[in-house]
């Protein structure tokens, strides 16, 4: 399946009656990578009032999260959500991070402003197009190397950690449409075992 996301890290920046919104978009694959990104942002920009953010996970954009981090109901997360959206990217997370100028912006200024900087960050970014891909690990004895490598050959997959001994071990990177095809490829290999991860 074929999706869009972003290359790599981008910002953005708005401003309104004294008050800054400092957006960052990153390219993310897991709740993880954004636990990661969302705390080195909380530490760098400490003093900051708010860190608002959306993300969107998966090829068709399936699992997602909007955070007000303490502003008025729907007036931050779901502003940079809906820019996801727009852009029809996924994999991507956004963080707004607010310094407070002072002079109350209303829940339709905030609304305003944080789908501002998030389109922003998201105008700045290198749209890609990117496939799902599973990660196999294929298991099989050394008489059946030249077979599985030939598979491997034909179908143009990405083949890390192999180790060659007296049983073989291989990961490769399948893109999710192949699977099936590939599945069918490897059944005439009777010693291959294979771990999806």
């Amino acid at each position: 399946m074929i999706f869009l996301t972003i290359a790599s890290e981008s910002t953005g920046v708005y401003k309104e009656k004294g008050s800054k919104f400092l957006a960052f978009a990153y390219p993310v694959k897991t709740e993880e990578e954004v636990k990661e990104k969302l705390d080195f942002l909380r530490k760098k920009y400490f003093d900051a009032r708010h860190h608002c953010y959306a993300y969107r996970l998966g090829a068709g954009g399936e699992r997602y999260r909007a955070n007000d981090d303490g502003e008025p109901a729907n007036s931050a997360g779901k502003p940079i959500l809906g820019q996801l959206m727009a852009h029809c990217v996924t994999n991507v997370l956004v963080v707004v991070v607010r310094y407070f100028g002072g002079i109350l912006l209303g829940v339709g200024g905030l609304v305003h402003a944080y789908k501002q900087a998030a389109a922003d960050a998201l105008a700045h970014a290198e749209t890609v197009t990117d496939v799902l891909t599973e990660t196999w690990r294929l298991t099989f004895a050394y008489a059946d190397l030249n077979p599985v490598l030939k598979v491997v050959k034909d179908m143009n997959l990405d083949c890390y950690e192999q180790d060659f001994n007296l049983n073989c071990s291989m990961k490769v990177k399948v893109q999710k449409n192949l699977s099936e095809q590939l599945k069918k490829r490897l059944e005439q290999v009777e010693s291959l075992e294979i771990v999806y991860e």
